[in-house]
């Protein structure tokens, strides 16, 4: 019996998939792209370290191998501490934050510049690859959803559908040919 279950055990595990990695960069690291040569889109994950939701988006959203996928593939993904201390610049702007020692945390001036008034985590902004805003997302979202949004964003079929009719057709329509590009 023990050997039944070690050889189902050891099955299960090569069956399995192992969880993607998505290959997070600094901002700093984005900001140094050079948008000349450059034919990604950015993302940038704008998430805090107390924040519960981010933290399920990292188990259950960015740990699916298809999520993970498109942003390797597609997007330049930058993992962005919204209150963290990071100076930089994006888009020729200087940005940095200082934090006061013994203080509570504040947003920093990128967030704020990016999100507006809608400050809340998780929140996401899509960028072309010459930088400029297209899209933000915010809220958790589980991974089917997420990939659906984007693949709609980097694939060119935001320019053919409306997101509601994308969402009607994405599973029949667009998943498949989606799976093959992605090599599934």
């Amino acid at each position: 019996m023990k050997k039944l279950l070690s050889v189902l055990f050891l099955s299960a595990m090569f069956i399995m998939p192992a969880s993607a990695q998505v290959k997070w960069q600094t901002i700093e690291q984005a900001s140094q792209v050079n948008t000349k040569n450059n034919k990604k889109m950015f993302f940038i994950d704008f998430s805090t370290s107390w924040c519960g939701w981010c933290k399920k988006m990292d188990r259950d959203t960015f740990s699916d191998p298809v999520v993970a996928a498109i942003l390797n593939k597609y997007f330049i993904p930058v993992r962005f501490d919204a209150e963290g201390n990071s100076s930089f610049s994006w888009n020729d702007v200087k940005y940095s934050n200082t934090q006061v020692p013994g203080q509570k945390a504040q947003t920093h001036p990128f967030t704020r510049a990016i999100l507006g008034q809608k400050i809340g985590y998780p929140s996401f902004a899509v960028f072309n690859s010459q930088r400029g805003l297209t899209q933000i997302l915010q809220g958790y979202q589980g991974a089917y959803e997420f990939s659906m949004q984007l693949w709609y964003l980097c694939s060119g079929d935001s320019q053919r559908y409306t997101y509601d009719e994308y969402q009607q057709i994405f599973q029949t329509e667009i998943k498949p040919g989606m799976m093959k590009k992605l090599g599934f």
